[in-house]
């Protein structure tokens, strides 16, 4: 479903640690339990598994960095919209996804199904069960953001490893590895929870000329 998203994490000191050691999963709980809808910005930097002999400052450059804006309502229903550095349209309608190019205006169409289950979507888009999809585990603060350590269950998903951070009881980013050892990193800002969304806020209508494909 696109690399929207992908994720790693920290270490606190040992008395920040104890102080605050379960809040990161207690933050997710709530975030999940309370906000029905959100919108805000993101930024996503990509960081590719290292070269061979490649540490440091050089292991960890991101190759490519990506930004723009998002709402969603859960179950199943979000817009992820890229608009630099090209502009791209990821949208679920609660049964159907679609990846629309703008640059090609091309729309690929395919049932949602249970694809948001396991997959880091399902973190921000998917019902309030995540317990049943990954294993949590609090990992500490860094930098003043609480972080948690999300493992998925089935070993059918391209994540290894999900890190999802909370400051002050909002999203503040994620983290996300996959399976070839690849990094994604996204960052939260102007958050706005529980907004008010129309009826058909999540209603795709294809550009006008777009090929549709069905996926």
């Amino acid at each position: 479903m696109k690399s929207i998203f992908r994720g790693a994490v920290v270490v606190a000191s040992l008395l920040m640690t104890s102080l605050a050691f379960a809040s990161g999963v207690d933050s997710l709980k709530a975030f999940v339990a309370q906000v029905h809808s959100a919108r805000g910005d993101f930024v996503q930097r990509q960081v590719n598994k290292p070269k061979s002999g490649a540490s440091g400052v050089e292991a960890l450059r991101p190759t490519n960095t990506q930004s723009g804006n998002f709402v969603f309502a859960r179950p199943g229903k979000f817009i992820w919209s890229y608009t630099k550095p090209y502009d791209q349209l990821l949208q679920a309608d609660g049964d159907n996804f679609y990846v629309y190019d703008k640059d090609l205006n091309q729309v690929t169409q395919r049932k949602l199904g249970s694809a948001l289950g396991a997959s880091p979507a399902a973190i921000l888009f998917g019902s309030n069960d995540l317990e049943k999809n990954f294993n949590l585990r609090d990992v500490g603060v860094k930098d003043g953001i609480d972080w948690l350590e999300m493992t998925p269950k089935s070993q059918d998903t391209q994540f290894q490893q999900v890190g999802i951070g909370f400051k002050d009881g909002n999203l503040a980013a994620m983290e996300l590895h996959d399976v070839f050892g690849n990094v994604t990193l996204l960052t939260f800002s102007n958050v706005v929870k529980n907004p008010p969304l129309p009826a058909d806020a999540f209603k795709f209508t294809p550009p006008k000329g777009a090929d549709v494909i069905n996926g």
